[in-house]
């Protein structure tokens, strides 16, 4: 594996894009960028999204950012950290939105174009759509789509709202608690909003996802939120289109968050760009062919082998 990078970005900048949807609203992100005395038009550009209850600086997204080898932009969706707004658990309608809104500004004020797009978890989910939605508009020139923790079969939300049958029945509703960049953090789930996040269509990614957009998709093997088994469903989604490809890497040890390793999310991406910038990319499990580290010299029954 090539040396990753300690940083590749000579310039962080905060920007507040006002929201023509949202009164009083500005969505707040940071502008990564190379080559900062350089004109950004026409430039490539990735955007990083996060996921419900998080943020834009959380998990591996601010370090991907600091190390990759192209512009990017991560930002908060509304009702998130520091972007005003209501939080709403199923309405994806308007992180879309967001999206759109972020893409628009950095389109037309920097002449930027979207070439990547990283999303963890419900931010994948996002991407995903976004992606679907503008195929032939903001998102045609995209080649890059990373696919983490993402989940396809929308209505197993029910399971979580099983496991809180009792206090939605007698509140009208869930009371979902986290610390957000340090801060509490305390959100209402009706069972509208259950309905809402169940109906979110992740079929269309069958016939409207890009078919040229190379696709890597990472699961943690231990993630407890998101069932890996989706991702094995993503990948026969976008490994039955041509010319893009899709990678899955499945990571042993890995959470839904990927808590405690988020370096390998970076390296693995990081990698993968190589990869495809030297037309590496074959669709299929990640390291097909190559004996890494965890396979050792040994024989499948742990044995070392002596042929």
């Amino acid at each position: 594996m090539t040396e990753t990078p300690e940083t590749t970005s000579q310039k962080t900048t905060k920007l507040a894009i006002p929201h023509p949807h949202e009164k009083d609203c500005a969505i707040i992100g940071v502008l990564e960028q190379l080559a900062p005395e350089q004109p950004t038009q026409g430039r490539r550009i990735a955007l990083i999204l996060h996921g419900a209850l998080g943020h834009k600086d959380y998990l591996f997204q601010k370090r991907l950012a600091a190390k990759l080898p192209l512009d990017s932009f991560r930002f908060d969706f509304r009702g998130n950290h520091e972007t005003p707004g209501p939080w709403h658990f199923g309405r994806f309608t308007n992180d879309i939105l967001d999206l759109e809104v972020v893409v628009d500004h950095l389109t037309k004020e920097f002449g930027y174009i979207v070439d990547m797009v990283v999303g963890h978890s419900r931010g994948s989910v996002v991407g995903m759509l976004w992606l679907c939605k503008h195929r032939e508009g903001a998102a045609k020139n995209a080649r890059s789509f990373v696919n983490v923790a993402c989940r396809y079969r929308m209505e197993k939300v029910y399971d979580d709202m099983e496991q809180h049958k009792e206090e939605l029945q007698s509140q009208g509703y869930v009371l979902r608690k986290a610390i957000v960049a340090r801060k509490p953090f305390v959100g209402r789930i009706t069972r509208a909003d259950y309905d809402e996040f169940a109906n979110v269509d992740t079929s269309v990614a069958w016939e409207q996802f890009p078919s040229h957009v190379d696709v890597l998709t990472l699961h943690g093997l231990k993630d407890a939120v998101v069932p890996p088994y989706d991702a094995y469903i993503y990948a026969r989604v976008y490994g039955a289109r041509k010319p893009g490809t899709h990678t899955l890497r499945y990571v042993e040890e890995a959470d839904h968050n990927f808590t405690g390793i988020p370096e390998v999310v970076v390296d693995t991406v990081l990698e993968w760009l190589r990869q495809q910038a030297n037309n590496e990319l074959k669709t299929g499990v990640w390291h097909t062919g190559i004996r890494d580290a965890d396979c050792g010299g040994k024989s499948p029954n742990g044995r070392t082998s002596m042929l």
